[in-house]
């Protein structure tokens, strides 16, 4: 029960900050498996798989939700006020993790090198939508402001963030930070949960998304996973690859934007800090998995 809850504000933690995807939380810990496993079967099976799967999330979601109010708190604001330290931070989560994404899947990617074509798609994928996001009006969007447009991005953003919290690639709020959304989307947490009304409608859309995303995204991320796990790895390292450039370009989507981050703005120490803490992660998970396999 405690392990699950830990493991849940791990994945919080990763899922509230661009940088590492709650799905790269989950690989580095060892149960990812059993993560998109009980996704899967708690909205496709039946009996005993459905009950197994809602006692498992559930004790994960305690530890989801506990963690992402904590990091709404804090985070919404340092965000803001400390936009290259923070960036530099989830630079060094993001570079850590590519290696370990690579260790740990080194079968599927040696064996089919032909598909590292996918990477640098994935890659070109968010530097392209990066690219889209700074020459466009998404850095002025407002959640207690809302119009017919920004109902249908604003649903269909949320279906594209929990898409990325199931793989262990990009993160969820990487795409949202792409997209425009992070900033609005955390302040809307944060002013809700300080019952602030104003942008409570704004916010229960985006979680429309997050549902209808979890129920349709998951079965095909399973499937890619089986399937085509060598196509889909790649992807994901594309992907990861291409976050980095959108961490980059991040303070450019602030409310009031800032220059991207260049090599004077860079904080090495912050980068050095977000390196050791998915290298603690991994540490911890391979502990608990050496003892789960001995009792």
């Amino acid at each position: 029960m405690v392990r699950q809850i830990i493991n849940g504000v791990c994945m919080a933690l990763a899922d509230s900050v661009p940088g590492v995807s709650g799905g790269t939380i989950a690989f580095v810990l060892g149960f990812y498996d059993k993560f998109i496993g009980s996704i899967n079967d708690l909205f496709y099976e039946k009996g005993n798989k459905r009950k197994e799967a809602i006692i498992f999330l559930l004790k994960l979601g305690i530890g989801w939700v506990t963690g992402m109010i904590g990091a709404v708190l804090v985070i919404s604001n340092a965000f803001e006020e400390h936009i290259y330290l923070t960036s530099s931070l989830f630079l060094g989560l993001i570079v850590a993790s590519i290696p370990i994404v690579i260790r740990e899947e080194k079968d599927a990617l040696i064996e089919r090198k032909s598909n590292l074509i996918f990477t640098l798609v994935g890659a070109l994928l968010v530097i392209g939508i990066t690219v889209f996001n700074n020459t466009s009006f998404m850095t002025e969007i407002n959640l207690n402001s809302l119009n017919i447009f920004l109902i249908v991005y604003i649903f269909i953003c949320g279906m594209i963030a929990i898409s990325a919290m199931f793989l262990p690639g990009i993160s969820g709020s990487s795409l949202l930070l792409i997209l425009g959304l992070y900033v609005p989307i955390m302040n809307a947490l944060n002013e809700s949960l300080h019952f602030n009304s104003s942008y409570l409608p704004g916010f229960l859309l985006f979680g429309a998304g997050i549902v209808t995303g979890a129920f349709t995204v998951v079965k095909g991320i399973k499937l890619c996973l089986e399937r085509y796990r060598s196509k889909t790895m790649y992807s994901v390292i594309g992907l990861m690859i291409g976050s980095l450039y959108a961490v980059v370009m991040g303070p450019t989507t602030l409310e009031i934007p800032s220059a991207a981050m260049s090599l004077s703005t860079f904080h090495l120490s912050a980068f050095v800090m977000g390196g050791l803490l998915v290298s603690i992660l991994q540490s911890s998970g391979k502990k608990k998995a050496k003892i789960a396999g001995n009792i």
